[in-house]
């Protein structure tokens, strides 16, 4: 089976980029040939011999996100156009190319955001106000295009599958598809233990963890830190997220909390970090379905997050808290309050967590895709191997001949 991905970068630190990763890396074990159009592939994937990487450059004199986005599309299409035999099925994510695709991967969706009672952007609020309404408005009409046009729409969680049908796509052409975590790294750090020191933290206070971009108010860091103010002084906030150009550190100070909060800018050994912390606060006012708070659960750690934030939704009681309205920093401070002073139940929702975390595996996830590819496969009389281990140890032996 000759597949074809249309993403913008493949590699493992990146969650949109992971997905595609660990797709093609299974993909590639079944002796499958992948191409990738992307504008960067991590190089030991690049590296394979079945791989071909198709290297889609867009200039940075192009002004704004949005142009650069039409420029990566109009690339795609015109490839994938003039290369029609070279793939047997078409996997894109979102509005990447102009092309009709087999499978398309949603793992943002605009209008679910613009429809949210907690978008903050207006017209009439300042020029990087306007600009983040109309990215989000022609974001919003790009993606239902392109869903329409597609074949098969993976939603990364049931929010975003709700999100799609009531833009009007029809059901039975949606399916969930959970993204994966590695749990096997978390267990090995888990068996190292804790480390604090490494990222300056305090030893003797209990530890909250928010992951995310720092640049953003969708992430909703701000409400976290209005909880912090509510919360006993041993209560600290480790964030992990991109520092520059954020305002969340001058915010710290001016609530005086800011010998509380702990800014590490990005964390290369989340892992470790993780299993550093005690607890994982994650209120965004929306989210498709978060990789970090998959990891979270893989290192045992109780989780408080809300009811905007997708994958709220496999959070149950026995393992996390989930707050009806993200914004509501008196509710988050209690559902912290419940978890700070009491390390017999961290303990409890961790061990829950973890066994959670078990059935959300990458290799799970990269199955359910290569079972889509192949329904399509079959369809156009491609060959195509099963996901019998003979299978793929008879493709290796036949690509080294």
């Amino acid at each position: 089976m000759k597949i074809a991905i249309v993403t913008h970068v493949v590699r493992h630190n990146d969650g949109q980029g992971r997905v595609n990763y660990e797709i093609a890396r299974a993909a590639l074990a079944e002796g499958h040939q992948v191409t990738l159009l992307a504008s960067h592939v991590a190089p030991e994937l690049a590296s394979e011999t079945r791989l071909r990487w198709i290297a889609i450059k867009v200039g940075r004199f192009w002004p704004t996100k949005l142009f650069k986005q039409q420029v990566f599309a109009l690339k795609t299409a015109m490839w994938l156009k003039k290369n029609k035999k070279e793939y047997d099925v078409l996997h894109v994510n979102g509005f990447i190319s102009w092309a009709k695709a087999d499978v398309n991967t949603a793992h943002f969706v605009h209008g679910g955001w613009l429809r949210s009672p907690y978008y903050p952007f207006k017209l009439t609020g300042g020029l990087w106000s306007a600009y983040q309404v109309i990215y989000s408005r022609i974001n919003a009409k790009l993606e239902h295009w392109a869903y329409q046009r597609s074949k098969i729409i993976a939603a990364v969680s049931e929010k975003v599958a709700i999100e799609i049908r009531a833009n009007g796509t029809e059901s039975e052409r949606i399916e969930v598809v959970y993204n994966g975590v590695d749990t096997s790294a978390f267990t090995a750090a888990r068996q190292t233990g804790s480390d604090r020191s490494s990222f300056g933290l305090p030893g003797d206070a209990c530890l909250l963890l928010f992951v995310g971009d720092l640049r953003t108010p969708r992430k909703n860091l701000d409400t976290v830190l209005k909880a912090l103010l509510q919360l006993p002084s041993h209560v600290h906030l480790a964030v992990a997220g991109y520092l520059p150009g954020s305002p969340y550190p001058d915010e710290a100070k001016a609530l005086g909390i800011g010998d509380r909060v702990h800014f590490l800018g990005l964390v290369k050994n989340m892992p470790t970090l993780m299993h550093s912390v005690d607890v994982f606060v994650f209120p965004s006012r929306y989210e498709a379905m978060s990789l970090s708070l998959l990891e979270a659960l893989a290192a045992g750690l109780p989780v408080i997050t809300a009811k905007t934030a997708g994958g709220a939704e496999i959070i149950s009681t026995d393992c996390g808290i989930v707050l009806d309205d993200p914004d509501d920093a008196a509710a988050l401070a209690g559902a912290v309050a419940k978890l700070a002073d009491a390390p017999e139940l961290r303990r409890e929702m961790g061990a829950a967590a973890r066994l959670l975390a078990d059935q959300f595996g990458w290799a799970r996830m990269a199955r359910r895709y290569l079972d889509l590819y192949r329904g399509f496969a079959n369809q156009k009389g491609a060959t195509v191997l099963s996901n019998d281990p003979s299978d793929a140890q008879k493709a290796e032996s036949v690509a080294t001949v």
